[in-house]
């Protein structure tokens, strides 16, 4: 049995779909543990987008299973989507694909209490996705919410839906449509679906150890979102870090032997929120147009800076990594320097570890000599330009983990393992 943890250490959108995508190839199984359909998890298989946001990333192997853990927030209709889009391409998920029968249902009132919020905001919002996964979570916490175990009793169903639309009323108008009955429906619609698919996941995990099987555990979003660790208020809804899991698959810690951490080369960030080595410049720009920062679950466009080693080290140490995938190297091709950030400048003091309050923050560069040469689709780390080598080792030395993975390109193939 080998279990490996893949997660993004910076604000989401490190590129863990490919890495994941990479490593199913010798996996039996993917385990999808936290989060909803905020998540945009991006494949390029011979040319081919394929953007998914429930369903684990290592969906294009054929022979591997997907579970969607308990840690999740899950909406009936983005499952649904989501399910009939594999299917439009022939990937069948029938007999491969398992549902937390704890993971919680994300109804049409959680979005707009989401929206709600964000509009009572105003210049202050967190830049949320608006698609109900802080709300769901808040009922989760509150201990009102649907979990999907809940649909094969019409009694209970109805109970937690009257307590959810209470619960709304109070914060917002609830539009005709969106009645208990009608809702009831549209839920029991789905669950009666795809009724086999919502099982007990920790029990199968428990015949995958028994198999000696190697399963791979697919975090979403990114540390710098965690809403305990991240830059709060600005995080997402779930836990993010490697810890989640465990509690968010439903196995013990000892589970698992591998926790490989995914970054960019530079920084990106979706959203509101303090971001220390932000270029609002011609740097940031020509990052966002060369590494097509746009979001795949928002299409918005993202922020971009260079790369912050001081946020690396801290999400290293505290989710225990074992190894770091870098990705979009390519990105910085054209570039005849490129700066790392080492430290910051907090008041009067130079700090290398990174303060509640990153907002106060002035980021203290490293400069490094470009290569201005295309590593577009190298395989081989001995075919990467010296100076591109140097960088990757300068980054080593700074961040006390090794650079196992380094991807060059979109497609799955683009990718050195070093």
């Amino acid at each position: 049995m080998s279990a490996t943890i893949v997660m993004g250490l910076q604000w989401g959108d490190e590129g863990k779909g490919k890495l994941i995508d990479s490593l199913t190839f010798d996996a039996d199984a993917v385990v999808r543990y936290q989060g909803g359909h905020n998540a945009g998890h991006t494949l390029w298989v011979n040319g081919q987008k394929v953007v998914l946001h429930l369903i684990p990333s290592g969906v294009l192997h054929p022979k591997v299973k997907m579970y969607l853990g308990q840690g999740m927030v899950i909406s009936p209709s983005a499952l649904q989507q989501e399910i009939k889009m594999l299917e439009d391409l022939d990937v069948q998920l029938q007999e491969r694909l398992v549902i937390s029968d704890r993971s919680h249902v994300l109804l049409p009132y959680h979005q707009l209490r989401d929206q709600a919020a964000e509009s009572q905001l105003g210049e202050k919002a967190i830049g949320t996705t608006n698609r109900g996964i802080g709300p769901c979570y808040e009922d989760k916490v509150a201990r009102i919410g649907l979990r999907w175990g809940d649909c094969a009793d019409e009694v209970v169903l109805t109970e937690r839906l009257e307590q959810i639309y209470d619960r709304c009323a109070q914060l917002t108008v609830i539009p005709p449509e969106l009645s208990i009955e009608k809702v009831k429906a549209q839920v029991l619609a789905v669950y009666q679906a795809y009724q086999p698919l919502f099982q007990d996941v920790p029990l199968a995990l428990r015949e995958h150890q028994a198999l000696g099987h190697h399963v791979v555990f697919e975090g979403a979003q990114g540390v710098g979102l965690d809403v305990d660790m991240g830059t709060y208020p600005f995080v997402t809804s779930s836990v993010t870090s490697s810890g989640c899991a465990a509690s968010g698959s439903g196995v013990g810690p000892l589970f698992f032997d591998r926790i490989i951490g995914i970054a960019k080369a530079y920084t990106t960030r979706v959203g509101s929120g303090p971001f220390p080595t932000e270029q609002s410049n011609d740097v940031g720009a020509k990052l966002a147009k060369v590494g097509h920062e746009f979001g795949s679950t928002t299409g918005r466009a993202r922020r971009c800076g260079w790369l912050d080693a001081v946020m690396l080290r801290q999400a290293i140490w505290q989710n225990s990594i074992q190894g770091l995938c870098l990705t979009k190297l390519d990105v910085l091709d054209g570039f005849d320097s490129i700066a790392v950030c080492t430290a910051y400048r907090h008041g009067e003091k130079e700090i290398e570890w990174p303060p509640r309050d990153l907002s106060q923050c002035e980021p203290i560069y490293a400069w490094y000599p470009g290569w201005k040469t295309s590593t577009q689709g190298i395989q081989s780390y001995e075919e990467l330009p010296k100076q591109a080598k140097n960088f990757l080792e300068s980054l080593q030395s700074l961040l006390s983990v090794s650079v196992d993975y380094i991807s060059t390109g979109p497609d799955r193939h683009d990718l050195i393992i070093n």
